[in-house]
């Protein structure tokens, strides 16, 4: 035996260079399930508190006046540019929340998500680990009343504030996260930069992904690939702002106002930095980026390796930013750290910026992105409209700064606490209240629903087509607001818009009948459907309203259409990846465990769910555990008969006795989802199948109902 200690984990940290050889190194194309168990209560240091109640009870007045204290109070060991931290903390709160992205709805700043990895180490957040530890005196105070999430939020606001910019103010309610999201597909590539995202052109970017290259927010300052040329820029910068949900003039406004404000760091050699924090040493405690250049900090610092200010005021809102991107022309050249950057031609000595510490002065640059926004028509069209209006630029800069900075924050009811304008935006999703329906007003619910012919498959399958396209990414989605009535959700495939359109019929004449909100009919019809096949009770919630068109983005919701649901055994074609694993993606969304994956598939199986027909092996009215039992059998020999597809022929008689695909098979083939399977196949599992089933139902059923969370 070695007399050498060897410690029996696999930590896989910069402190164990040998992590051993785990299951995923054995077995690689393995379905993983760790995406739903992430976020485990044993990894939360505060669980049990309730945030939304203790974020009430913060004094916001007096949290945004220590945050005015902290942005004028310079320390040595990280000077403030100018001697105010106000721009560097909008970076860091734009950077938080500037991760979201459409395409799935995750990223954004709901979680507290950059104070780990990959975000805290990202290049495009080089330094603002000094951010953040600049905000520990204010989050030490406050305590477990101010999240992490929300401080990361309200500091940039504040910032803005503070130097004289508009903005519409700050909601509160965000919890934090306790760990890594390692459910976010951030690319592919193995590098920093690399960009191996695109099919034949830059707009032919892959899906959900928004930013250009790995480690970057949006796009490349220096143009596509350090290219420096503006309209190709343009082009990036208009695919990546659009996929994070701003359209152009939102996008101008964005760039515009957040670059009056603060400067880039790159006055120095770019090999001079070191690590990120999560490849530092120990003894940085957290720190990365510690560069040897000169002090490393102040007129010192490498950060981006562009160098320069945008404006002549760089801790002041005003017009600086587009009357000096239009005043001169501006000729290419290089930062110190060799980046792309462009300078004005014979610039007049009032136009000059003071330099970090005070020392001289400096001239202004704009990157290739910002000359986009003169080259590119649409883009300049919009800057000159601002230029000439700054009133209506200040408005509009604050109404795109409010929307990028609570985008992932779902609709207004998810708004505890703050000092934010009382307006409504499309882009929250906007449902009125409904009427909270009594015992009898559902039972007369009940009643009129049974005149309406319907069966118990198409009651179960239009109410989890209307509460399954929740998203708990971006709180989007979901039953409340019944806009499975509306475009463009009625015509998905994934809804058999035919069949949907003859249960919704049904239903809104019960609604009128009644009273009752058509989004609380489907959830009620579905809920007396399971009762019929289960002989169970099925508990209810009401009080859902019903939105209407005018109140729906249409292009916004048309990117929650299911391309595959496999609880639905529902795909539109053979994607990269196997239908398994976007099942699983789309319980991470739900929120859902394993084990309440696994019922929710076997009970809609047995309900008769199946956009495919396959993995139906009951007549579909009665919920029990047979399909469990079914799937376990030892009686057939399964055999594949294309993509997604499978037969089960008898062992004895090889006669085909049923159809699978992938998203019934997975339960039976893989050892964690067999192991789960098979406690509802045992004899004694039925009526802890019928009970967990209903309980997993009712989570997606209410997943979006926010009111009625403590």
């Amino acid at each position: 035996m070695s007399e050498t200690a060897q410690c029996p984990f696999m930590h896989g940290s910069n402190t164990t260079p040998n992590t051993g050889t785990q299951n995923k190194d054995w077995w690689p194309n393995q379905l993983n399930l760790d995406i739903l168990r992430q976020h485990d209560v044993k990894s939360n240091p505060v669980h049990g508190e309730n945030y939304r109640d203790a974020v009430k009870s913060l004094d916001i007045n007096a949290v945004k006046a220590d945050l005015k204290k902290v942005m004028r109070d310079s320390q040595d060991w990280w000077p403030a540019d100018y001697g105010h931290y106000g721009p560097f903390f909008i970076r860091m709160t734009w950077h938080a929340a500037g991760t979201y992205r459409t395409g799935d709805g995750r990223g954004g700043a709901g979680t507290g998500a950059q104070r780990f990895a990959p975000l805290n180490s990202w290049p495009d957040n080089g330094n603002l680990d000094k951010a953040r530890r600049l905000l520990w005196p204010i989050k030490e105070k406050y305590g477990s009343k101010l999240s992490w999430a929300d401080l990361l939020v309200m500091a940039g606001n504040v910032a803005v504030e503070d130097m004289g910019g508009p903005n519409h103010g700050t909601a509160l309610g965000r919890d934090d996260i306790w760990h890594p999201e390692k459910d976010i597909y951030w690319g592919a590539e193995d590098e920093w930069l690399g960009d191996k995202r695109y099919g034949g052109t830059r707009q032919d970017l892959e899906n959900p992904l928004a930013a250009v290259q790995m480690g970057l927010i949006y796009v490349n300052p220096e143009g596509p690939n350090a290219n420096p040329d503006p309209a190709l820029s343009a082009q990036d910068i208009r695919e990546t702002f659009g996929r994070m949900a701003m359209n152009d003039e939102e996008t101008v406004a964005l760039v515009a106002g957040g670059h009056t404000f603060g400067k880039s760091h790159g006055n120095g050699p770019a090999d001079a930095v070191g690590p990120e924090p999560e490849g530092a040493p120990i003894e940085a405690m957290g720190f990365g980026w510690l560069s040897s250049h000169k002090s490393g900090k102040g007129v010192d610092t490498i950060t981006s390796g562009i160098e320069g200010p945008w404006t002549s005021n760089p801790t002041q809102w005003d017009m600086g930013y587009l009357e000096l991107l239009f005043k001169y022309e501006w000729k290419l050249t290089k930062s110190p750290a060799g980046a792309h950057i462009w300078h004005p031609v014979d610039i007049d000595e009032a136009d000059l910026a003071p330099e970090v510490d005070g020392s001289t002065k400096v001239t202004p640059m704009m990157t290739t992105a910002d000359l986009a926004l003169k080259v590119d028509p649409a883009y300049r069209a919009i800057s000159e409209r601002f230029l000439a209006n700054p009133a209506e630029f200040g408005e509009a800069f604050a109404r795109a700064w409010f929307k990028l900075l609570h985008r992932d924050m779902g609709p207004k009811t998810n708004y505890v606490a703050g000092d934010y304008k009382d307006a409504e935006y499309i882009w929250q999703d906007p449902v009125p209240a409904g009427k909270t329906l009594s015992d009898s007003d559902v039972a007369s619910v009940k009643k009129a629903l049974e005149s309406t012919g319907l069966s118990i498959t198409e009651m179960v399958e239009t109410a989890w087509a209307s509460a399954s396209t929740f998203r708990g990414s971006d709180l989007r989605g979901g039953a409340n607001g019944a806009r499975i009535r509306l475009a463009p959700q009625k015509d998905w495939a994934a809804n058999k818009p035919a069949q949907l359109a003859k249960v919704l019929s049904a239903y809104e004449g019960v609604a009128s009948q009644t009273g009752a909100s058509v989004a609380d009919v489907i959830i009620i019809a579905g809920a007396m459907a399971i009762e019929k096949a289960s002989g169970a009770k099925v508990p209810v919630t009401t009080g859902r309203g019903d939105t209407t068109q005018e109140h729906t983005d249409v292009d916004s919701f048309a990117l929650l259409e299911p391309r595959a649901d496999g609880f639905r055994n529902y795909s539109e074609k053979e994607f990269a990846v196997s239908p398994e694993e976007m099942m699983l993606d789309k319980a991470q969304l739900l929120g859902l465990s394993p084990k309440e994956m696994t019922v929710l598939v076997a009970g809609l199986r047995s309900l008769g769910v199946s956009h495919s027909g396959q993995g139906v092996w009951t007549d579909g009215t009665k919920l029990d555990n047979t399909w469990f039992k079914t799937l376990l059998s030892m009686d057939v020999e399964w055999k594949s008969t294309g993509f997604n597809s499978y037969e089960a022929k008898n062992r004895k008689t090889g006669q085909v006795e049923r159809t699978a695909s992938r998203t019934d098979l997975v339960f039976g083939s893989n050892s964690e989802l067999r192991a789960i399977a098979e406690v509802y196949a045992q004899n004694d599992g039925q009526d802890k199948f019928v009970k967990d089933f209903i309980n997993a139902w009712n989570k997606v059923m209410d997943a979006d109902r926010f009111d009625l969370r403590a």
